[in-house]
Parts: structure tokens; C-alpha cells; sequence
């Protein structure tokens, strides 16, 4: 890489991006970075979108921990906003995506650092872009273009082979690097696939590695460690502020059809309450008073009783503590009213509809009399708002189905009379790597949306939809393939609006599907999908089984 790399670089950011921020002086650090060897690789590690934002992540802050930790990286750290010093040839650039239309700052980003967008046109002398995270486990294909490589899974073993791996390949040329990083597990290297389709506007027809030597499926690495994450650094600049942040569990033994979050990160893991999570909380507490337990089922932790019973305790009684989404019937009088006596003023539980026949069809295990039950709990502990989680345009869903969610909130207002009640509902979008993957989103969600607001708001409930129409560009990248990257390009300069996508697939007629194919279209199981060359935690066989026993329910 030229010498003057950085200095193009640098002149080219955004003049707020020129000075190490200020914000990096307000952290307190829950690990100890290593000093880099001389002949440490340089690398950049970013997340596209302001500091506040992104040092909330705490998936970015644990794999920013973890390359800070190695002496034989020199690791600088980037953001929309500001950044640390960069290094002047940087060999790696890495991205840690976690919202979908933050991919705009990715090639924003890129071109400030003039590292072109798309890896095909990147030469020796330009970093190796690598990306992970949420986002990029789930399906990569809307951004293949513009990644040479992406970690599928967790980052605990697949991060440390990632660099084993470049450290014996580092002295090679652009092609030899990728070719030999494509042979470790849970490395996918777009570039080495070739896709064919039925024609430019049709289905995909196949997915092949480029030759024998590149392994024709990837497989998503899977952590089974029994100790999961906390924070490595607390500050009062991240959104949450002067949060510590401890994974109580990982997945969700519930398995709710559409729930990327139980699907892709399978097993459900939970660390020991003693060995793990209460020596992580104490250490938190060394630096903030306000802890954060994380996990899409926390209170189904089954030594949850015993991390209550220790935050329970009069000496953290200056603690703030929050809680993520709860399983509703967990919520007993005790677990409400030790968050009440910790400043929390409300819980969060998600019962998706208030139809029986719809959570049987999604595999939620509740029952009416369990939601209003935690309400019922959630007051006499002491607590003064309830928020539930709906969705609308679940597959086999009625207007019937709407209408009893309807019905729900009104029983739950009159059995647990003052407290404050709110529904925020969103519509279905199928996630890849989950069995209702293959189903499109219900055009008719929009209209259940304006009727349950309608319905709601006269009876004094909070109603917070989320936006259809973002719904309808979050299925459009969920279940993309590579066909949308130029219009991904596209729409960057358009805007982030509904409008601004179709405007981009009217630009591109015939060159891609149109959008309802990739929204609104129910796919056949027997279709290839976008990510059918990357092996999730369950096969598709597995998938389509459960797909089958929610279809059997919902005829």
C-alpha cells in the first residue's frame, strides 16, 4: 500500500473524524489491552455508525476486547464519527454489522479509507475487509459484493482461527490469501462461489464453489462454552449510559418459528450463576451501579432464582438494574418487586398475538391467563408499566387473530387496574435459517396495524407500531441474494425509504426480480435460497419438519 494511503485517507474523512475523539477519554476499561509486537498486523476494526451507538453493542465491544488483547495485532478502532489513529497500511479491516441499513456507513466508510466498495476491484495493496455480526451470520448475500471475507457464527474460536489463519497466509498475494482463508471453518469467501439463476429476473438456480478445493458449503461456528459475555468497557457516552452489560443466557429453548434469535444461535446456553455470571456482575460493579442482563430469555436462566436472590441483596440496593425481553410466566411478585426496588419502572414480555389458535401456530407456549397473570405480578411487585410485544401478519393469521389481540389488552387493563400498558407491535418478516424463512410478508399487516391503534388508543393503551414499510426493506434484505447489490448502491444515493427501493428496482428493471419476489412471495421449500450453501444450527430437513407442524395447526 502507498505511502500515501493515509494521508488521502485522513484528508478525506469527515473533519470530525480527524482528531481522536474525546469520547475514548471517558472509558473505563474491564480488561487490559496488550502492548503490539513490532511487527504487529494492522488492523482497523469498525462498526458502522456512531460512537454512541456502537460501544452499546456489546458484540463489538467483546471482539474489540479480543483483538486488543493479542500482542500481534495493532488494533485501531473506527466509527462514523470519530475514530483512533489509524494505522497507515492497514492489512485488515473488519465490520461489525448489527442493522441492516447501516451498510450505507460501510461504503461510506470505505470510500473515505479509498478502499473500493466492491472487493472484486480491491488489489494487494488494499486492506482484506471482513465482516460479522448478527446481520452477516444470517444472510450475507445483499453484501457479498462488498466483503472479501465474513465470520459465520460466534466469535470466541472463529475470531482466534480467523488470525491464526491470516498469520500464515499474510506474506501471500490478494487471491492466495482468500483461497487458503476459505478452507477454515466458519469462513465464507463470497467471491469463491459462482450463482447461477433460472434467468436474470428468476429464482437462483445453483450455488457453486469456483473449484473442488473450496468447500461447497460453510458451516456457522457455534461457541459451547459455558461462560458467555460482559462488557469490556463502560462509559457514559454509550446510549445506555454507564451500563455493564452481562449475557445471562444464549438462544431460547422456546423456539418460536420465526425468531431468528432462537433458530440461528441454537443451543440455548446457559453459564453457572455462581461460577460465571455473579463473579462477571461483581466485576461490572467495580466501575457503574447500573447492570444490564442480556439474553432473549433471561429469567429462563434455571438458576435465575439465585442471581435474583444476590441482587437482592441490601448492599446493592444503589444498584440501577435492567432486565431484557422476560418470559411471561416468569414474572412472579418477587422478580418485580426486587427490579422496582432497583429503579426499573417497567418489564418487557412478548406474547406475539392474543389468539391461542396463532401462538400454537408459532410455537408460543402462553396462554391468555399467563399474560394476565404477569400483569397481575408485575403491579403487586410494584412495578408501573407493562410493555408487550405483538406482531401482525404471522403466517395463518386471521383478522379473528387481531381482534382477540384486542380482546387480550382490554382483560389485562381491567385485571390489573393503573398499571401503565403498552403494545408495540411489528409485522412478520421471515428470517433466514428459521422455518417460516420460505414465507413472504402479508401485504394485509398494514391494515391490522391502523386497526389495532385505532382500537387500542381508545381504550387509553400506548399502541407503538413499527414502521411497515420498514418491514417490507427488512425482508427485502433478509431474504436477498447477490442481484441486490447494485441496487443497494443505488438506493444509498435515493434515501432509506420504501420509495427510494422501488425507485432503484424500477432503475434496474430487468436486470433483477422485482421486489415482491423477494417480499411478498411465498417460496417453495424446494427452491434454492440465497444461503443455501451456508449450513446453519439446523439442517433444512429439520426446518421444514417444524414448518409442517405449524401448517398442520393453522389448516
Amino acid at each position: 500500500m502507498p505511502d500515501s494511503y493515509n494521508r488521502k485517507a485522513q484528508t478525506s474523512l469527515p473533519q470530525t473524524l480527524l482528531v481522536t475523539a474525546s469520547a475514548f477519554t471517558a472509558e473505563r476499561l474491564l480488561f487490559t489491552p496488550t502492548t503490539p509486537e513490532t511487527d504487529a498486523i494492522p488492523t482497523i476494526f469498525a462498526f458502522p455508525n456512531d460512537y454512541t451507538v456502537g460501544i452499546t453493542s456489546l458484540g463489538y465491544q467483546v471482539v474489540w476486547a479480543t483483538l486488543a488483547s493479542r500482542s500481534d495485532l495493532q488494533v485501531s478502532r473506527l466509527f462514523t464519527d470519530c475514530h483512533e489513529p489509524l494505522p497507515r497500511k492497514a492489512e485488515l479491516l473488519g465490520f461489525s454489522l448489527s442493522w441492516e441499513l447501516d451498510y450505507v456507513n460501510i461504503l461510506t466508510l470505505l470510500e473515505s479509507l479509498e478502499i473500493p466498495v466492491r472487493s472484486a476491484q480491491r488489489e494487494d495493496h488494499h486492506p482484506l475487509v471482513f465482516g460479522g455480526g448478527p446481520v452477516l451470520t444470517a444472510n450475507p448475500e445483499p453484501f457479498a459484493d462488498f466483503f472479501d471475507l465474513i465470520l459465520l457464527g460466534d466469535g470466541e474460536t472463529l475470531l482466534g482461527d480467523f488470525i491464526d489463519a491470516y498469520k500464515q497466509v499474510h506474506h501471500a498475494d490478494r487471491t492466495e490469501k482468500l483461497r487458503r482463508l476459505a478452507q477454515v471453518p466458519g469462513i465464507y469467501v463470497p467471491s469463491l462461489y459462482t450463482i447461477t439463476y433460472q434467468d436474470q429476473t428468476g429464482a437462483i438456480a445453483s450455488i457453486q464453489p469456483v473449484d473442488s478445493q473450496i468447500p461447497a458449503t460453510v458451516t456457522k461456528q457455534t461457541y459451547r462454552g459455558n461462560t458467555l459475555s460482559a462488557s469490556t468497557v463502560v462509559t457514559e457516552k454509550a446510549a445506555w449510559e454507564n451500563i455493564y452489560m452481562v449475557e445471562v443466557v444464549r438462544s431460547c429453548p422456546e423456539m418460536c418459528r420465526f425468531c431468528l434469535a432462537s433458530y440461528l444461535t441454537l443451543p440455548f446456553r446457559t453459564p453457572s450463576a455462581t461460577d460465571s455470571l455473579i463473579p462477571a456482575i461483581e466485576r461490572g460493579l467495580t466501575v457503574t451501579k447500573r447492570i444490564g442482563l442480556l439474553g432473549a430469555s433471561v429469567t429462563q436462566h434455571p438458576e435465575f432464582e439465585v442471581l435474583l436472590d444476590y441482587l437482592a441483596q441490601p448492599d446493592y440496593d444503589d444498584v440501577r438494574l435492567s432486565i431484557a425481553s422476560v418470559r411471561t410466566n416468569t414474572v412472579t411478585p418477587k422478580l418485580a418487586e426486587t427490579l422496582s426496588k432497583r429503579d426499573t419502572r417497567s418489564i418487557t414480555i412478548a406474547v406475539e398475538s392474543g389468539s391461542e389458535r396463532l401462538r400454537q401456530i408459532i410455537n408460543k407456549k402462553l396462554n391468555n391467563q399467563e399474560i394476565i397473570q404477569a400483569a397481575i405480578n408485575a403491579k403487586a411487585g410494584g412495578l408501573k408499566a407493562l410493555k408487550l410485544y405483538g406482531m401482525v401478519g404471522v403466517p395463518g393469521e386471521e383478522m379473528s387473530d387481531v381482534e382477540q389481540t384486542v380482546a387480550m389488552m382490554k382483560a389485562i387493563k381491567k385485571a390489573a387496574p393503573g398499571l401503565r400498558l403498552t403494545l408495540g407491535c411489528s409485522t412478520f418478516v421471515p428470517k433466514a435459517h428459521t422455518p417460516f424463512q420460505w414465507f413472504g410478508v402479508n401485504p394485509a399487516a398494514q391494515k391490522r396495524l391502523k386497526y389495532l391503534q385505532k382500537a387500542l388508543r381508545s381504550q387509553g393503551i400506548d399502541f407503538r407500531p413499527e414502521s411497515y414499510n420498514w418491514s417490507v426493506i427488512q425482508a427485502l434484505i433478509s431474504r436477498g441474494d447477490r442481484r441486490l447489490s447494485e441496487l443497494l448502491e443505488l438506493t444509498r444515493h435515493y434515501g432509506d425509504s420504501v420509495g427510494s427501493f422501488r425507485r432503484a428496482f424500477k432503475q434496474l428493471k430487468g436486470k433483477l426480480p422485482e421486489l415482491d419476489f423477494y417480499v411478498h412471495d411465498n417460496w417453495s421449500t424446494e427452491q434454492i435460497l440465497p444461503w443455501s450453501h451456508l449450513q446453519g444450527s439446523l439442517p433444512q430437513g429439520t426446518l421444514i419438519k417444524h414448518l409442517d407442524a405449524a401448517m398442520s395447526i393453522s389448516h
